[in-house]
């Protein structure tokens, strides 16, 4: 399941100009079997669904972005379909993420951390559910989680885009450190220069460049 991460920056990074800015993983949701939406792999602008199906826009930590809410009788039944398949199959790790990817599109990321958690132990070293995990850490004011998720996922493949973009994100919107933004999403440059991730990126740098540190 690819998971969209949602973010807003404060200060000297306008928030109007990230208004439906968000990125997702690009793999995990497939992973998660037919109880789960289709994926659509990378970052867009609005759109009704990325990756992991999360609806557009971006909110502030704590905040519900624009389209979320409560989750429609269909997720809710999907939920309760899955919260029985874990508590009679707890090792089932499709199900977990299954779980953690409609809490999340539900805006309930407590309990999308808590899934994504059993998910990872059962398989630890995937770092788009650590991303997706990250994100929901995000929304729960948990910046210092967040970032070590995205880190880990970092250092599990170098090359992952996702975790280096809402990286910068975290560092810039909610760390106030631009210059650990900088750093991440010159990677993304360098990484997948031709990627709607790099466009963004590009964007994102010229408003540090123009308007400095968030404040």
């Amino acid at each position: 399941m690819n998971r969209n991460i949602m973010f807003a920056l404060a200060g000297g990074l306008v928030v109007g100009f990230l208004a439906g800015y968000f990125v997702g993983t690009g793999s995990a949701k497939e992973t998660a079997g037919p109880t789960t939406a289709a994926p659509t792999a990378g970052v867009v602008l609005p759109a009704p669904s990325l990756g992991g199906g999360m609806a557009p826009g971006i909110a502030a930590p704590g905040q519900i972005p624009p389209g979320m809410g409560l989750p429609n009788a269909e997720m809710q039944a999907r939920i309760m379909k899955l919260e029985g398949i874990v508590k009679a199959e707890p090792k089932n790790r499709d199900a977990w993420v299954g779980l953690g990817n409609d809490y999340f599109d539900s805006h309930q990321p407590q309990k999308a951390v808590d899934a994504y958690a059993k998910a990872l132990a059962l398989k630890p070293d995937d770092p788009d559910i650590l991303t997706d995990q990250g994100v929901m850490y995000r929304q729960l004011n948990q910046f210092d989680k967040a970032i070590a998720n995205f880190q880990k996922a970092g250092k599990i493949n170098p090359a992952h885009v996702p975790s280096l973009f809402n990286l910068g994100i975290v560092y810039a919107g909610d760390l106030n450190k631009p210059d650990e933004a900088a750093k991440a999403w010159n990677k993304v440059l360098v990484l997948a220069p031709n990627s709607e991730q790099a466009t963004q990126a590009r964007q994102l740098l010229a408003q540090l460049n123009k308007g400095g540190a968030p404040r």
